[in-house]
């Protein structure tokens, strides 16, 4: 029994030692080594996440904004039944069991399964309670307004980087530098606290769009679609005096949440990446520039009666004939036999100098990507019947932003306007960090302005080429276009397709804001001031009601209080209570 008992004693005393012993080994004679060896399996060094900077409009209406999301991964020391792991996760993912399977690798500690899942997809996973599989809260893009000004925001990839859009033309402004910091992480992974409490924040952008006129415009735009049975549909809204886009849109459009649903066709930006002949609206070059070389006034008469003119061997025929018209019925009857022989009495130099200062032929170096130059050939180049041609619209191609800068500098007086489309960029504390310049020159004088401004609201008058155009109590200056579209198979003018386009401003004094219309190929009618004249008016009627501009005949229509009548109506409602 003694013996026992010692043995017993012994036994204690040696476990006590041997537990001592590792005690002073790991506290005092390796402390250092476990201790790093300590920090090394529990702190991670990972990036702080870095949020995406919000997009808004002009009025600071949120486009694209910042949602927290739950992403997928697998550790494969932890993972059990692999292949019953990814049965399990493909029922709740948009993938197929074998895709899943294939990203569960048992040899990595760390492999992601699928990114940004949905609220319902991560409470449907985590329910399964399966080991190896983990979450990690990430930041996902979203667009509150859906297809509402894609072609201007654009959107961005897993990663957050931007693809199309302001979101790729402005992305090292959207998005910061990411830094590391330490994470303290228990045996099984679990965080157990993080070594910051601040976030990393891009700078915010804001656009010169409005959002409610941007919604004006897509909603007239899908309704011209819908009537005409189109094949594409754009709308360019500016301010002239400064370039601010207020609204651009093209149709087809994508939701942004969804862009990977929707074709190429639908996610180009038709405004400034596709070219097209601009036809009638064209007819300001040459007008433009006689007026200002002093070839012709207003009252310039010439003979239209034949309802042809020849050039370069090649006749060139009025939809209408006409009689002896004046310069100015030239351009409001928008006569192709009074515009050439504008033309030839201005000379191929000059046409094309007047081309060229008007923005044709180059980008106008908008803030957005894959604008193009449009075209526009060097008049060493040009044929015999090239002047008579181009004086129509013919033998160039055109954005319909380059037309529409073009009247903006009619609408303004004489200056030619950079187009932009950002107009300020803020910090994450809301400080302004940089607000878009205005960026003009004048190219043509005032006077000229002025009398071509007059001379084009006669377009939307009794005997004008686009009377559905007007705007009931605020005037309206433009221009009509119906161009032929050149069919590929045969290299000729298609006797079938079509673009009709209107372009102006509104009021023709002191202009709100400058517009363009373009309907590709619409079906039954084709005439510019048929097709997209009536859009061109509605969009401006609703917007300058939107904007809350009293009509030019306000006061007349009694539609503005005088002091004597405001005072009177300010008793009525105080008496009344």
């Amino acid at each position: 029994m003694n013996s026992r008992i010692i043995f017993i004693i012994c036994l204690v005393v040696t476990s006590f030692g041997a537990v001592l012993y590792r005690l002073v080994d790991i506290m005092v004679l390796n402390h250092d080594y476990y201790i790093s060896k300590a920090r090394y399996q529990q702190v991670k060094n990972e990036e702080i996440p870095v949020k995406r900077g919000i997009v808004m409009d002009r009025k600071y209406r949120e486009l694209a904004i910042n949602l927290d999301t739950e992403s997928l991964f697998s550790d494969g020391a932890e993972l059990e039944s692999v292949s019953e792991t990814a049965h399990k996760l493909a029922r709740y993912t948009s993938q197929k069991p074998e895709v899943v399977l294939a990203k569960l690798d048992r040899s990595k500690r760390f492999s992601w399964v699928e990114r940004k899942l949905d609220y319902e997809q991560t409470q449907r996973i985590k329910e399964l309670k399966l080991k190896g599989i983990g979450f990690i809260t990430e930041n996902k893009r979203f667009y509150p307004k859906g297809s509402l000004a894609s072609h201007i925001i654009g959107y961005v990839d897993i990663d957050n980087r931007g693809l199309e859009g302001i979101e790729q033309r402005y992305d090292k402004y959207l998005t910061a530098k990411s830094e590391k910091t330490a994470v303290f992480k228990d045996a099984k992974g679990n965080i157990l606290s993080e070594g910051y409490q601040r976030e990393i924040k891009g700078n915010n952008v804001v656009l010169t769009i409005d959002e409610g006129l941007q919604y004006i415009v897509e909603k007239n735009l899908e309704a011209v679609m819908i009537q005409r049975k189109a094949a594409s549909a754009t709308a360019i809204m500016m301010d002239p005096y400064t370039g601010e886009i207020l609204a651009m849109a093209s149709l087809p459009n994508y939701n942004l949440n969804t862009p990977g649903k929707s074709s190429p066709h639908s996610r180009r930006n038709r405004a400034i990446t596709d070219l097209y002949e601009p036809g009638s609206t064209y007819k300001i070059i040459a007008g433009v520039a006689a007026l200002e070389e002093g070839i012709v006034n207003t009252e310039t008469k010439f003979d239209c009666s034949a309802g042809n003119v020849e050039v370069g061997g090649r006749k060139i025929k009025d939809a209408h004939r006409h009689g002896v018209l004046t310069f100015k019925e030239v351009i409001q009857k928008s006569s192709n036999v009074g515009t050439i022989k504008v033309a030839q009495r201005l000379g191929k130099e000059k046409l094309y100098e007047y081309s060229r200062l008007f923005g044709f032929g180059e980008k106008t170096n908008i803030d957005l990507q894959g604008e193009v130059s449009g075209l526009l050939r060097h008049h060493s180049r040009w044929s015999g019947m090239s002047i008579g041609a181009i004086a129509i619209g013919q033998e160039v191609g055109v954005t319909p932003l380059q037309v529409l800068r073009a009247y903006s500098a009619i609408a303004n007086g004489g200056y030619m306007v950079k187009p932009h489309i950002l107009m300020e960029i803020r910090s994450p504390d809301n400080s302004t960090l940089y607000s878009a310049p205005v960026v003009k020159k004048m190219i043509i004088s005032e006077r000229t302005a002025a009398i071509f401004r007059d001379i084009l609201k006669t377009v939307t008058e009794e005997g004008g080429t686009a009377k559905e155009a007007a705007v009931e109590g605020n005037p309206v200056a433009g221009k009509t276009g119906t161009a032929q579209v050149i069919d590929p198979a045969t290299k000729k003018y298609s006797k079938e397709k079509y673009v009709s386009s209107f372009v102006g401003f509104v009021p023709v004094e002191k202009p709100i804001l400058s517009l363009i219309v373009v309907v590709h190929e619409p079906k039954g009618a084709i005439y510019g001031g048929v097709v997209a004249g009536p859009v061109f008016r509605k969009i401006a009627n609703e917007s300058l009601s939107y904007l809350n501009i009293l009509r030019d005949d306000a006061a007349e229509k009694g539609l503005i209080l005088q002091p004597e009548q405001e005072k009177a109506a300010v008793q009525t409602v105080k008496a009344k209570g």
